[in-house]
């Protein structure tokens, strides 16, 4: 099983903050780093200092690191047109050398678009909107060198784009695709995802569209196999009991209510709950880590989590 750290900095970070935490992610032996990619705290608070932007992060980290997978845990479909997000993150991938990897959702917090003034269409649009960017996101960049990609698409439309650049990895970086839907999401995800996670559930439910991801694979004639399955976890580990309450309360939750929801408690309770969902099917988890100024958390993970399950 591979662990990636995953962070969540509009509720509070700097990219500093963001640059430690990474340094970190690739000093502890984790495969990789991702953050989510929001422009608005959830919960109560301000946010201070507010947020950073997804991909202007993963480009600055593609410079400071070496060897970690870098992406995101989900672009929202709503924030970007798809040309120039293919654009931006084939630079980023060769900024990094080749280790990127895009998250892309439909988009689903309403509050932050109208912060930002972000257009936020119905969720039928949305989806027809995220099928829309898969297929021309990868088809740019899919597109071989000296050929034009047009697209006559009913939202976005192209005509003999160069689909410059490419990106380092070919055909292209990996997609990760994720969420809960029962129909339109297992067939995009069978369409065009490498990869697919669902966040913060439990295992009867990543069994449940796991099976439904791979039924619409076969649907397309698509070996299930090729699908890397992944799951999110919030983490909060602690050296003993004292440790996991106050990391909790750092983070405003019990620590009963993350050992049922989460992977929580001392480092043989935090594998136990990643052995489960590893037994369900899941080859790849997300630790969220939600303090990004307690890198001795990730220390922890590192040294008594990450060796008995990788």
């Amino acid at each position: 099983m591979e662990l990636r750290i995953f962070t969540e900095p509009q509720q509070g970070a700097t990219y500093d903050d963001l640059l430690a935490v990474a340094r970190a992610t690739e000093a502890g032996g984790f495969d990789g780093f991702f953050r989510s990619d929001h422009y608005l705290r959830m919960g109560d608070g301000a946010g201070d200092p507010g947020p950073t932007d997804a991909w202007i992060t993963l480009a600055a980290l593609a410079r400071e690191t070496e060897r970690i997978r870098l992406g995101t845990l989900m672009t929202a479909a709503t924030f970007r047109h798809p040309g120039p997000l293919a654009i931006a993150v084939a630079q980023v991938d060769e900024m990094s050398g080749g280790r990127v990897e895009l998250g892309l959702g439909a988009g689903w917090y309403e509050e932050e678009h109208a912060a930002y003034a972000i257009p936020f269409p119905p969720v039928a649009e949305r989806f027809d909107r995220l099928a829309e960017q898969l297929a021309v996101v990868t088809g740019l960049w899919a597109t071989s060198p000296g050929e034009r990609f047009s697209y006559p698409g009913r939202h976005y439309r192209l005509t003999d784009s160069p689909a410059l650049p490419k990106p380092r990895q070919r055909p292209h970086p990996p997609v990760i695709m994720g969420g809960s839907g029962p129909s339109r999401t297992p067939a995009l995800a069978a369409r065009f995802a490498a990869e697919f996670n669902l966040p913060f559930a439990p295992v009867d439910d990543f069994v449940t569209q796991r099976d439904r991801v791979s039924r619409a694979c076969e649907a397309i004639d698509r070996d299930p196999a090729s699908m890397i399955w992944s799951v999110a976890l919030v983490v909060c580990c602690g050296s003993d009991e004292h440790e996991v309450r106050r990391r909790a309360a750092a983070i405003g939750r019990e620590p009963e209510e993350l050992r049922c929801n989460g992977a929580a408690g001392m480092p043989g309770e935090v594998v136990e709950a990643l052995r489960r969902y590893g037994d369900a099917g899941a080859q790849r988890v997300y630790l969220q880590v939600l303090d990004l100024a307690d890198l001795d958390h990730l220390g922890l993970l590192a040294g008594q989590v990450l060796p008995e399950v990788a």
